[in-house]
């Protein structure tokens, strides 16, 4: 414990270093705890557990001290570097902040804060909810964190984001489940929560009645924006949601049509070995998409054991996982920096801006949620690459974790985080740890009764009321 809180104080030292690189030498690290060669810590140094907490403490705090004082939302980004380009600091991010609910959900349960101070925060958060923009029930993608009135994610998406809404309500039912057998004043929360979830009109975003979903509505553009969401990608979530609502629900068409697309989302392609189980994408022959498909919807959502007609959803996230961990020990572009400690393409900042990064679209470019977040599915190859960035690679890590992106070919890293990179990291390690979030989501009524509609099996959801 002693050496863990060493190594915590050095990285928040060591955040404010604007000019460190990840060829640098950890010799922070080493003048501190007084061991390690070459300036790295010792791989004994830090047990597991202790690594564990460490980084989960760390993005906890993206959410917990991090977060936008009026709304108590997660901001869409924090740079340490102070520099803001689109001047945003005070903006914040519907589906980062439902993958905030539930990293607090991790702090309590980790005892970085009371179940009291979660519960004050959540009011805080929900009565942001109550009073912001929303469109058919439905927020959009931003918020300003101040009035709760809307941030255009561009010009015509100005209006309600079905995706990033289904995104905070997997993180509402999380914490209801956690809170429904509690005080009277934690059931009140659970009642809001409820009112909430009631109050999203999934079935609104089917254009008038089509088999599919639709991403986005304005009330000034209308559906301009026409973005039908099909299969495979992040959005599985919102199908199951929008399945599950007990007051605007889909037809169990909408998910067969709209998303599978009448079944043509299965494949038998293999790559690296490993099957691929759904076509992740419909217009180009791109094996696998970046590794954050494998994340955003199964916060919650339990891929273990869970089927239907098309997929085992285990299998494809595992061997998603997988394979990107063999393409960057293949290293097939010759990326420097590339293999079984340094790997994982995701979407994430990029060296000119923001990009998705995935076999077929690699840029040289390592983003740490896409290994961090894939614990569950690749517990060696993750812890491979968590010990790299605390023992090896330190200056790869600040005051909310693991930056965002870095690349060792061009010499580049940025002092800066993304909620939706963040997010996932303290979750789907308590995934990995101890089954909670997974424990929680899947226990709601609602939930179980949406996926047997959509015709999947999971252990424990046909035979629960």
């Amino acid at each position: 414990m002693r050496n863990l809180i060493f190594v915590f104080s050095v990285m928040l030292l060591w955040s404010c270093n604007p000019k460190k690189t990840s060829s640098d030498k950890s010799s922070a690290t080493s003048e501190v705890a007084g061991k390690g060669k070459e300036g790295h810590i010792e791989e004994n140094e830090l047990k597991d557990e202790e690594i564990l907490n460490l980084v989960q403490r760390q993005t906890f705090d993206y959410f917990w001290d991090g977060a936008e004082p009026n709304s108590g939302m997660a901001p869409e980004r924090i740079h340490i570097d102070g520099d803001y380009p689109q001047n945003d600091e005070d903006v914040v991010t519907i589906g980062g902040s439902g993958f905030g609910l539930m990293a607090i959900l991790v702090g309590v349960e980790r005892g970085f804060i009371t179940r009291e101070q979660a519960l004050e925060r959540y009011e805080k958060i929900i009565g942001f909810l109550e009073k912001a923009d929303r469109f058919h029930g439905v927020w959009p993608h931003w918020l300003y964190g101040k009035t709760g009135k809307v941030k255009p994610f561009s010009a015509e998406d100005d209006g309600g984001d079905l995706v990033e809404t289904a995104f905070m309500v997997q993180g509402m039912l999380t914490v209801a489940e956690y809170f429904k057998d509690g005080s009277e004043r934690e059931k009140e929360l659970v009642g809001r929560i409820e009112k909430l979830w009631h109050e999203v009109e999934w079935d609104w975003y089917t254009k008038g009645g089509e088999d599919v979903l639709y991403w986005h509505w304005s009330p000034e553009h209308g559906w301009k924006m026409n973005f039908p969401v099909g299969g495979y990608n992040e959005c599985l979530i919102m199908y199951v949601l929008a399945a599950a609502s007990p007051t605007h629900p889909i037809k169990p068409e909408a998910y067969h049509h709209g998303w599978a697309r009448d079944g043509a989302i299965s494949t038998d392609k293999a790559y690296y070995g490993l099957k691929t189980v759904l076509d992740h994408y419909e217009h180009d022959d791109a094996p696998v998409g970046p590794l954050f498909w494998a994340h955003y919807s199964y916060l919650g959502l339990n891929p273990k054991g869970l089927s239907d007609r098309y997929g085992d959803y285990w299998e494809l996230n595992k061997n998603h996982a997988l394979i990107n961990y063999k393409y960057a020990v293949d290293n097939p572009e010759n990326h420097k920096g590339y293999g079984p400690e340094s790997w994982g393409l995701t979407s994430s900042y990029s060296i000119n801006g923001y990009a998705g990064h995935r076999p077929g679209n690699d840029r040289g470019v390592i983003s740490p949620t896409a290994a961090l977040s894939s614990f569950p599915y690749t517990p060696d190859e993750s812890m491979q690459m968590l010990r790299y960035l605390y023992q090896d690679a330190d200056s790869l890590v600040g005051k909310y974790g693991p930056y965002d992106a870095y690349s060792q070919e061009e010499n580049w890293y940025v002092q800066r985080y993304l909620a939706i990179d963040q997010g996932p990291i303290p979750v789907m390690i308590e995934n990995y740890r101890s089954g909670l979030l997974w424990n929680l989501f899947m226990e709601n009524k609602d939930v179980r009764k949406g996926l047997i509609k959509l015709g999947f099996s999971a252990p424990g959801i046909s035979d629960k009321k």
